[in-house]
């Protein structure tokens, strides 16, 4: 099993959790803003089964909320649609979904995996 394969897997899962349509003009209102607790699932290729990473939102871009050095980018449009870019070197990850004032949920797709991503306001 690939390490980095593993390491980003889990990352884009996280970066996911919380994603926004990038091609959206309207950016979310403040409503979004603050620290998500994203959970991946990973339902194909051999990255880690599950995994919880902090994302945070601040006017509706999506940054990375945790110590992992990881690029997160991402943006959550005024309808709570989000996608979401997780890098980490050459490997790379993107997710999308919706958000709403508490919860989320969406898919991830990147370094040879997939899964699904559940978000969770903290706080």
């Amino acid at each position: 099993m690939n390490p980095l394969r593993h390491r980003i897997g889990w990352s884009v899962g996280a970066l996911l959790a919380v994603t926004a349509t990038l091609s959206t003009p309207s950016v979310a209102m403040p409503r979004f803003d603050g620290a998500w607790s994203v959970s991946l699932v990973t339902t194909r290729a051999d990255c880690i089964a599950s995994y919880r990473y902090p994302i945070q939102i601040s006017n509706g871009i999506v940054a990375n909320g945790g110590a992992l050095a990881i690029d997160v980018h991402g943006k959550v449009a005024a309808d709570g649609a989000v996608t979401v870019l997780v890098s980490h070197g050459d490997q790379r990850a993107a997710g999308s979904g919706r958000l709403s004032a508490t919860i989320g949920s969406g898919s991830w797709r990147g370094a040879g995996c997939a899964g699904s991503w559940t978000a969770e306001r903290r706080g």
